[in-house]
């Protein structure tokens, strides 16, 4: 009888409003963003908060968002993926080879592309599964794999150059492109620019024609991402998969499909940047993506996700992201040296790691 009043007891417990927010994985991001917007808001020109000065920074943000994203929720899942970047280096040769070598439009090109991407992410967590190894170290071995596959299929493809250009040339006029490449929304800011909301040049044409396209992805797979997580089967499974998995798995939860998706996600997320750097640049380069595995993985963590896993949001990793593209333009908008930035990156993530780690106690209870 006392433990079914204890029981009654623990379900009827009100909850603060203060609990809860501190409770959400996503407040350190928050307050990091708040603080470095502060700081930049004084230190740096104005013109860095004007439209066109945001756009600058969410525009490299949101490039490693959509990476961060992948990284998240793979992490939550209690798993890592060290290979994302040069999976943007592998992941481009695909595309570009697609396009320039064999001819192929967007239509084709794009979904092979995914669809190689998928398929390394699931020999990845193939590798991880059947042999227990640690992600970390599966991960680790397909970051030299890729980048070292990327740079002899550069060599092949082009005889002897490790960048393949004329993207552009094969692209032209395709009814994809402006989805994977440009900005969005442009009559919408010529009008505005006609009203007098967005400034314009003196012939008329608007200061800003547009938002790139991938700050569009960005906010869309980010709402997605915390729909999945929140409101869905998927986002209890991957919550119990990285919390505890051999409970998840005695509960009927299916541990292994769950992170079979979120390698192959994650792999699909760094096939995205790819597709859209390649568009953007007019080429791809054995380079292309290199230490993005980190920054990625370090805005997780600066959102909440935890290293041991089970715990995190998307949200989380968008304002990490955001932060990261501040700081890194931002500085060029004041007298501080960009060098700093490398500084910046190794104090946030042990700033995060403390911060997430002692309202984890907090929270559990935990001495």
């Amino acid at each position: 009888m006392a433990a079914d009043k204890t029981l009654d007891d623990e379900r009827l417990k009100k909850v603060s409003a203060l609990s809860r927010i501190m409770q959400r994985p996503e407040l350190g991001a928050l307050a990091g963003l708040v603080l470095v917007t502060v700081f930049f808001f004084f230190t740096a020109d104005p013109v860095m908060f004007s439209l066109a000065g945001v756009i600058n920074f969410m525009t490299p943000a949101a490039q490693l968002g959509i990476l961060a994203l992948g990284a998240a929720l793979l992490m939550i899942g209690g798993e890592f993926d060290l290979s994302v970047g040069s999976m943007v280096a592998f992941a481009g040769l695909i595309f570009g080879v697609g396009l320039t070598l064999y001819d192929l439009p967007l239509s084709l090109a794009i979904p092979m592309t995914f669809a190689v991407a998928a398929m390394v992410g699931g020999i990845n967590a193939q590798i991880v599964l059947r042999t227990a190894l640690p992600s970390f170290i599966v991960t680790l071995a397909f970051l030299f794999i890729l980048r070292g596959l990327s740079l002899v299929g550069l060599k092949w493809a082009t005889g002897g150059a490790t960048q393949l250009r004329g993207i552009q040339g094969s692209v032209e006029g395709d009814w994809l492109l402006p989805i994977f490449s440009g900005d969005a929304f442009p009559g919408l800011f010529r009008w505005l620019a006609e009203i007098g909301v967005v400034g314009s040049f003196a012939n008329g044409t608007p200061r800003v024609s547009g938002i790139p396209v991938e700050i569009v992805w960005f906010v869309v797979l980010t709402a997605v991402a915390t729909w999945i997580l929140l409101r869905t089967p998927w986002g209890n499974w991957i919550f119990a998969s990285g919390g505890d998995q051999t409970a998840a798995t005695n509960s009927g939860v299916p541990v292994r499909k769950v992170k079979i998706a979120l390698f192959m996600l994650t792999a699909c997320c760094a096939a995205l940047v790819a597709i859209i750097t390649v568009l953007d640049a007019g080429s791809t380069d054995a380079r292309r993506g290199f230490q993005r595995e980190f920054e990625a993985i370090i805005a997780a963590v600066i959102g909440g996700a935890l290293l041991t896993g089970g715990y995190g949001s998307a949200i989380g990793a968008f304002f990490g992201s955001i932060i990261f593209g501040m700081v890194m333009i931002g500085l060029s908008y004041t007298d501080i040296d960009q060098d700093w930035y490398q500084v910046f990156l190794g104090s946030m993530l042990l700033i995060a790691v403390v911060f997430n780690n002692l309202i984890r106690k907090r929270v559990t209870g935990e001495r």
